[in-house]
């Protein structure tokens, strides 16, 4: 996962022996329109890509989700038959919902670390780490105009100033039904074949200078990008070039091995079972009714998908012998470091300290899980949790009015988004289920006082505490919030039993939990950098990439296929045939929608067709992605769009915390079944339209029997189809000092 700030100093032969055809400025550039322009973070949690001049964006269904969910009612319910906006006008606005662009970044490691030496006190260290960060964030800022941050890269050793300009007006343009953006549902996630069209469609609005706004304002135009990207219909071949350009979220791995021990032992297996009894009561509830099932689609989805990664990610350290690879990179590690005492001096206690920290963390490393995972697993302690920065003013006598005024304010609006997706007899169930279990499990010593109450009031009884607490809360309707908001008080909130067990939870993690991690975990930071420091001194024929952090990174590979194990061997590519082949019209993640079911079954595929005549749904690239990179761009070495990464594989489940280069892969929905889902299914070529589209596939003609109306629009469509050419619009970034503010050691 490479910054393409170094790509033509670290990549670039590489990547042109693969097949790239691009310079590295058309990849990355601060002067001029590149690449770079083209991807944007969605939401904090998500990539997407611009595919048109008009700033319409293309990302995965479940990156929209939340917002397709949002804008479903029973009585019009998009989630469950799809929507495709036929005007701009249609378009659905979403309140909250941001997009970041990256203006550029650069290397701030000696303004950082400038004057800190190893003899400087981490505490020391640390604070004045953290002073410079936002000093230089601000500064870059540029009063307001931009969105800045610095993170720091291979275990503080490096660090990045990050520029972006954030857009607020996104709107929903359009989505496939549900049966298709999730086609498979849990049963299919993190496995290969599949046959999912995980996209959705969104555009950005801008004023009418083409500049960002906080929100939806009625006057804002469609945003120009400076770059989209042009749309292939040309197909993939294996051993094609392929990248993948986008945000991943968080990889580790650089962990060293009591870290994956712990991580395999004792946390995997925590979340594996909290979120495995939250999931059975929601989908009990969600089947029985289908309101609810609307109100918990998403909030499902979101725990379902890392429920089945850890369980995937822990059997993967066990197949592979992920831990014992680590032990015996340390041991190399720890011989090299006692052949020179120079090397001592820098890193001779790094593993030891390591080790020790993480013996100290294992101690209390259960109760963090459960207080995250169980707890606020539940949703009236987590929403309990919101009124916090109230509460505070509220207890405070020299509070301002005008501060508490705006924090009740503030606390509507996340009121009306809780009980918009909220069941009460629902949590009610998870509330004494997960806490049960974390009485259970959470030495007493560690556990919050509350439960002392359970264990004296009420027989020890986690029902029956459910039962007091959600008869007697007044968190668990959005009225009764409501009316606690007209008017605060200390006494409601301090009285309330929902807000009590939060407050336990809360002060016994802070005040019992959270020191004694902190203290072994100021030991493990500056361990870790040392450990680190010392691997790429040790290796230094070898370019390490940082771990993601949720910052722009690129990543470049082929187009591949695999052998997961013996005898088996998958094809890279999965055709509209296999989802006829998986169609069960008695389970809902194997429904195929009625129009789809007729228009594949009369191979009705347009100008989407491959050149084998058949329609690709899917295909698979051994590019290095993880969670952020949904909804990221797979580009061909001309930098045109061919897919959608949207997953990765259950064989290499463990790849945030090391990666396996024969059996990674990355999951992508094929462009065409994309565009044939819009065109076709969706009745949007409007849209298909407004995109540059090149290499007006291989076979166009394939459809059905000549002489059918099908045919004739297929064909129609081929003839009327505008071949656009990118705007190639040239932006240049301020200089300041004489200096281009562009990318050193290049």
């Amino acid at each position: 996962m490479w910054l393409p700030l170094y790509v033509k100093r670290l990549n670039y032969a590489d990547m042109q022996k693969k097949g790239l055809k691009l310079t590295a400025e058309e990849i990355y550039d601060v002067n001029n329109s590149s690449l770079k322009d083209a991807i944007v973070q969605l939401g904090g949690f998500c990539t997407g890509e611009f595919v048109s001049s008009q700033g319409l964006l293309l990302t995965n269904h479940h990156c929209g989700y939340d917002a397709i969910q949002t804008h479903s009612t029973p009585e019009n319910n998009i989630l469950e038959k799809g929507f495709f906006a036929a005007t701009k006008s249609e378009e659905k606005t979403n309140p909250g919902l941001f997009v970041d662009i990256l203006v550029r970044m650069e290397d701030v490691t000696g303004k950082v670390l400038d004057g800190i030496t190893a003899q400087t006190p981490e505490a020391e260290r640390t604070l004045l780490i953290q002073k410079r960060q936002r000093e230089m964030a601000d500064a870059a800022k540029e009063n307001g105009q931009y969105v800045a941050y610095v993170r720091d890269f291979f275990a503080g050793n490096e660090y990045y100033l990050f520029v972006y300009q954030r857009f607020g007006d996104v709107r929903l343009v359009g989505a496939p039904p549900e049966a298709i953006g999730k086609f498979g549902g849990d049963t299919d996630n993190w496995e290969w074949p599949r046959h999912t069209g995980d996209f959705s469609m969104f555009r950005v609005y801008a004023d009418k200078s083409n500049k960002p706004t906080s929100g939806f304002q009625a006057e804002n135009v469609p945003y120009v990008p400076k770059k989209h990207l042009s749309v292939s219909l040309q197909g993939v071949s294996e051993g094609d070039f392929a990248m993948v350009f986008g945000f991943p979220g968080r990889t580790q791995r650089f962990l060293p091995a009591a870290g994956l021990q712990l991580t395999l032992d004792q946390s995997n297996p925590a979340r594996i079972k909290l979120r495995d009894t939250r999931l059975k009561l929601w989908k009990e509830d969600s089947d029985a009714n289908p309101a609810v099932r609307l109100k918990y689609a998403s909030k499902y989805a979101g725990i379902a998908n890392y429920w089945k990664y850890f369980i995937g990610q822990n059997e993967g350290m066990k197949r592979l012998k992920t831990v014992d690879q680590k032990k015996a990179e340390e041991a190399s590690l720890t011989q090299w470091i006692a052949a020179d005492a120079t090397r001592g001096q820098s890193y001779g206690t790094a593993l030891n300290d390591i080790n020790q920290a993480y013996a100290g963390l294992r101690e209390y490393n259960l109760s963090s899980v459960y207080v995250n995972e169980a707890a606020y697993g539940t949703e009236i302690v987590s929403f309990a949790g919101r009124m916090a920065p109230l509460y505070t003013l509220l207890k405070d006598p020299k509070a301002d009015k005008a501060a508490v005024q705006k924090a009740t304010a503030d606390l509507r609006a996340v009121v009306e988004d809780h009980f918009k997706d909220y069941n009460a007899p629902t949590d009610k169930k998870v509330f004494a289920a997960l806490l049960q279990l974390y009485a259970s499990d959470v030495t007493p010593a560690q556990q919050p006082d509350v439960f002392q109450t359970v264990a004296k009031q009420y027989g020890g009884s986690m029902q029956k505490y459910a039962d007091y607490v959600f008869a007697t809360s007044f968190l668990t309707s959005k009225a009764k919030t409501d009316a606690f908001l007209a008017a605060p008080t200390v006494a409601k909130l301090e009285n309330d039993p929902a807000f009590k067990t939060w407050n336990s939870v809360y002060t016994n993690y802070t005040q019992n939990i959270l020191p004694k991690m902190q203290s072994h975990q100021a030991t493990l930071a500056r361990a870790n950098r040392a450990y680190v420091a010392g691997l790429r001194a040790k290796n230094t024929d070898k370019v390490y990439s940082p771990d993601a952090n949720s910052t722009l990174r690129l990543s470049y590979g082929t187009v591949r296929a695999y052998s997961p194990r013996d005898a088996v061997q998958y094809k890279y590519y999965t055709t509209a045939q296999g989802i006829l082949d998986k169609e069960d019209p008695t389970n809902p993640e194997f429904v195929v929608p009625k129009k789809e079911n007729e228009l594949l079954r009369a191979k009705d595929y347009g100008r989407f067709a491959d050149k084998d005549g058949t329609l690709h749904v899917a295909f698979t690239t051994d590019n290095d992605i993880t969670g952020g990179n949904s909804g990221s761009p797979v580009i061909n070495g001309r930098g045109e769009l061919i897919g959608i990464a949207f997953d990765g594989n259950w064989e290499a489940m463990t790849g945030d915390l090391a990666y396996d280069k024969d059996l990674k892969r990355c999951i992508n929905v094929d462009i065409r079944y994309v565009l044939w889902c819009v065109e076709k299914l969706g009745g949007g070529k409007a849209l298909v339209d407004e995109m540059t589209i090149v290499n007006n596939g291989p076979n166009p003609g394939v459809g059905p029997q000549q002489g059918s109306s099908a045919m004739i629009d297929a064909l129609s469509d081929v003839e009327k189809m505008k071949v656009k050419t990118d705007d190639g619009q040239k932006t240049k970034v301020k200089k300041k000092k004489g200096k281009a503010e562009s990318a050193a050691g290049m």
